[in-house]
């Protein structure tokens, strides 16, 4: 038996257990840097196979896992985060019906990236063994990215130096890969007034944080006309007081801003400074900001693109059964969009075209050759972000979806170690894409990331959830 077929065997015998790592995160539904339960869970299944559990400076549920020696380094990297309010029964798709009211769920379906990446490094380190093969495996279990927060820190402060090459595998509703830029890059930043409290009868006595946070808002609309038609922007207040008749004396705006490249990023939050200083300028106050994340846009390598979508069009799309479709249809109806069931097609490898969507795992696309692989776990057409996301995730569609994932993952990686002429083209083309590039992190050197972060959402939810997780004892065989 060959590298690659025997990966693929282990990748079969184990299907129940990848499903079953999926099921338990979702069940966990964790929110950004608050991915506890998770992290635990990932570090069990992984020391139980060899792989050294490292960790990451600033981030608690993060999982950096190794297993091997030598050259070449290929690494994975995925996101296991939940969405905020996202909580629905699995597989319930004729009404709202949620775990536990308000409390976060899977809705884009992160829980089984996890699965996929384990899975698959799993049966890679089977090879490795099996085959006397050199090489090393490096895992990134990445929190947080709803946020768009981690990555950038960890290539900014070294964690992938003497990577190869690293693939990203994602859930979608289609088995593809792309090459080319794909998403925008990304800024998260918030804006702290700082002003002055005061009984609500007298409020020429205080300094209005709030105003301060609501007039840099109507500022930053207004500013939406000088900046490029390609930047998105987003906003909210995080904190606005706490009853009308207490002058806040404290008040944070948190804004997302987007665009095709990093100057453009860079120039929004230039602009954003400036409007910043006038808000608390007009309303006596002072602000300070804190630049929580920034990354750089995402972007695959042809080469990379090449051989995932060679495994893709060897692996095959799942067989759907009757009730997966069935499923599908159903969440299709309830989610107001086409009620075109499940995807049943592959399609040709093709440049991405950029869209306004961002992830934050742009930089580490622009330090080492980077392939995306898309797999299909979810439901054609639903809203990312929307309740009825998160009804498929923990069914047979996902399971299936992710054993389709984990083997064109894990072909691609065994692509690598077993054909060192890849890995060398890949690198040359790599070097041909960044002709003219010079990368540099967008994140300040000295930036810490907010390791308090959705703590007191989880604190109120977690006692709620907890008799709903699952608590499987995984075990590959």
């Amino acid at each position: 038996m060959e590298p690659k077929q025997r990966a693929l065997q282990v990748i079969d015998q184990n299907a129940e257990q990848i499903a079953d790592v999926g099921d338990s995160i979702w069940s966990f539904a964790e929110i950004g840097m608050q991915e506890y339960e998770t992290h635990d869970l990932l570090v069990k299944v992984l020391s139980q196979e060899g792989f050294r559990i490292d960790p990451i400076e600033g981030f608690p549920t993060a999982v950096m896992a190794t297993y091997g020696s030598g050259k070449p380094v290929i690494a994975v990297h995925t996101e296991f985060d939940a969405v905020p309010s996202g909580s629905q029964a699995a597989g319930v798709a004729d009404r709202r019906q949620p775990v536990v009211e308000d409390a976060p769920g899977h809705a884009e379906g992160h829980n089984t990236n996890a699965a996929v990446m384990v899975g698959a490094a799993i049966a890679v380190k089977r090879v490795l063994d099996e085959f006397g093969l050199k090489g090393t495996i490096k895992l990134f279990g990445t929190p947080a990215e709803e946020q768009i927060l981690a990555r950038p820190y960890f290539v900014r402060d070294g964690y992938l130096k003497g990577v190869d090459a690293a693939f990203h595998p994602h859930v979608g509703s289609r088995l593809s890969t792309s090459w080319g830029i794909r998403q925008y890059a990304n800024m998260s930043v918030t804006y702290t007034f700082h002003g002055r409290t005061a009984h609500g009868a007298n409020p020429w006595l205080a300094r209005n944080a709030l105003d301060g946070a609501k007039l840099m808002s109507v500022g930053w609309d207004v500013q939406r006309q000088y900046i490029q038609p390609s930047a998105r922007s987003h906003t909210v207040i995080t904190d606005g007081g706490v009853q009308p008749n207490v002058i806040p004396e404290i008040a944070t705006i948190w804004f997302y801003f987007r665009d095709v490249d990093r100057d453009g990023v860079l120039a929004m939050y230039d602009r954003a400074k400036n409007v910043s200083q006038g808000a608390a300028l007009m309303t006596g106050t002072t602000v300070t900001e804190n630049m929580l994340s920034a990354g750089w846009p995402t972007r695959d390598n042809v080469t990379m693109a090449e051989i995932v979508q060679k495994n893709i069009e060897m692996i095959g799309m799942p067989k759907w059964a009757p009730e997966d479709v069935e499923l599908a249809l159903k969440v299709q109806k309830i989610g107001e969009v086409p009620e075109i069931g499940l995807e049943t097609r592959l399609f040709p490898l093709k440049k991405a075209v950029q869209g306004a969507s961002t992830n934050d795992s742009g930089d580490i696309c622009w330090t080492v050759p980077h392939g995306r692989i898309t797999f299909p776990a979810n439901v054609p057409g639903i809203r990312g972000h929307h309740w009825t996301a998160a009804i498929a995730t923990a069914t047979s569609i996902a399971h299936k979806g992710t054993v389709a994932g984990a083997k064109v993952l894990a072909a691609s990686m065994v692509d690598l170690f077993t054909s060192p002429e890849l890995l060398e083209k890949a690198k040359k083309t790599f070097a041909e894409e960044m002709a003219g590039t010079e990368y540099k992190p967008l994140l300040p050197p000295g930036q810490k990331p907010p390791a308090d972060l959705n703590k007191d959402t989880m604190d109120k939810y977690r006692p709620l959830m907890k008799p709903f997780y699952l608590r499987k004892e995984i075990r590959f065989v």
